[in-house]
């Protein structure tokens, strides 16, 4: 048993708070982990506020990469000194799912047996089973994938969650492939991201729609070629004009509202496909004729994180990075302490920025964003 401090969420709405959390040992097919970095994801703010789960308290914190320190019985993917990106979908190999060769889906995902605590002996609900705002965390060692150590952790921290999101949901969700007209709506981190991974797959021309022209210039920076800027001008219109008049073949969501994923069902092509990566409401509803959803044909799509297999998907990832064909650090707006998660919160809300990173380790200056390498 180890005494570390993390970031919890004691009740619904309170403001994170830094504690004294009592971490056990690492039990069978269990990971000690001590963590590097962690971004700041909207998905940690959705638990703080309950929009998750009233599991409380929370343990928050899941965008992470660290240092493997100890396992448990059983353990052989991973053994300490191992440089790690933690994920929340460790597939079990056993569901109805993952039997069909579809192991993204998996139904049954594993986590960690053991709870942390508070010093009180209060347990403590990791956020996305892996809790990792804290010096350390425990966490099942299918969440453990290795990537190459020399890799920046700030940086690539962020494919834990928000970024692998994004990009699956162009690549692997959306299909997207050479020559095709992509969309974007909401270009904050996980828009941002399918934009990158829209230029990765080679699509020809990548729009990016957002409210806010800060966004927007990053965009075009992350592989964007044309602009929206939707408070201004239409965006199905525009989507349009900017295609000969038919639409993208492919439409993200990442915003998750009614109105924006109208918006994509609306501006694609004839037969293009909708992908809704942006979370929504519990509260939201959608009204859409079906003999709109039958005429205008395609395929409309939920992207659940990227509909990624991180083993697979993680260390090419980071391969692209250090090979410059990923600017992972462009996603790096702030890096911060544990201290600074509030307030992190904050700046996401006004929309200051894509990621407050929380360092814990060493993890080197960022360098200024940058262009994908053709």
């Amino acid at each position: 048993m180890q005494l570390i401090k993390g970031v919890i969420a004691r009740d619904k709405g309170a403001e994170a708070e830094l504690a004294d959390i009592n971490l056990p040992d690492p039990g069978r097919d269990e990971v000690v982990v001590r963590v590097l970095a962690c971004g700041v994801c909207h998905t940690d703010l959705h638990y703080r506020d309950g929009h998750v789960g009233d599991e409380f308290p929370y343990l928050l914190g899941h965008e992470a990469a660290g240092i493997v320190e100890s396992v448990g019985d059983g353990v052989t993917s991973v053994a300490p000194g191992d440089f790690v990106i933690l994920n929340w979908r460790a597939v079990c190999g056993q569901c109805r799912a993952c039997r069909r060769g579809k192991p993204w889906y998996c139904f049954a995902t594993h986590n960690a047996t053991q709870k942390m605590t508070l010093q009180d002996g209060t347990e403590l609900t990791p956020a996305l089973g892996i809790g990792a705002f804290a010096e350390k965390t425990l966490v099942h060692a299918g969440q453990c994938t290795k990537v190459d150590p020399a890799a920046r952790p700030a940086a690539v921290a962020l494919l834990g969650c928000g970024i692998m999101a994004g990009i699956g949901a162009a690549i692997n969700t959306g299909e997207v492939s050479r020559g095709e007209a992509v969309a974007v709506i909401g270009c904050g981190g996980v828009g941002a991201a399918a934009i990158a991974g829209a230029r990765l797959a080679g699509a020809a021309k990548i729009i990016a729609v957002d409210v806010d022209d800060r966004k927007l210039d990053l965009a075009a920076r992350l592989g964007a070629t044309e602009r929206i800027n939707s408070r201004r001008e239409d965006p199905i219109e525009q989507m349009r004009r900017l295609t000969d008049g038919f639409g993208p073949d492919v439409v993200i969501d990442a915003v998750g509202r009614p109105e924006t994923w109208l918006q994509a069902f609306h501006g694609r092509d004839l037969a293009g496909r909708v992908v809704l990566v942006g979370v929504p409401d519990p509260e939201a509803r959608l009204e859409v004729p079906l003999a709109d959803v039958f005429s205008r044909g395609g395929s409309l799509k939920s992207s659940w994180y990227g509909d990624c297999l991180p083993d697979r998907d993680f260390p090419m990832l980071v391969d692209l990075y250090q090979d410059g064909r990923l600017p992972l650090d462009a996603f790096v707006s702030e890096e911060i302490g544990l201290e600074d998660v509030e307030a992190a919160f904050d700046a996401m809300g006004r929309g200051e920025v894509l990621r407050s990173v929380v360092i814990l380790g060493a993890s080197g200056e960022p360098d200024e964003p940058e262009e994908i390498a053709a």
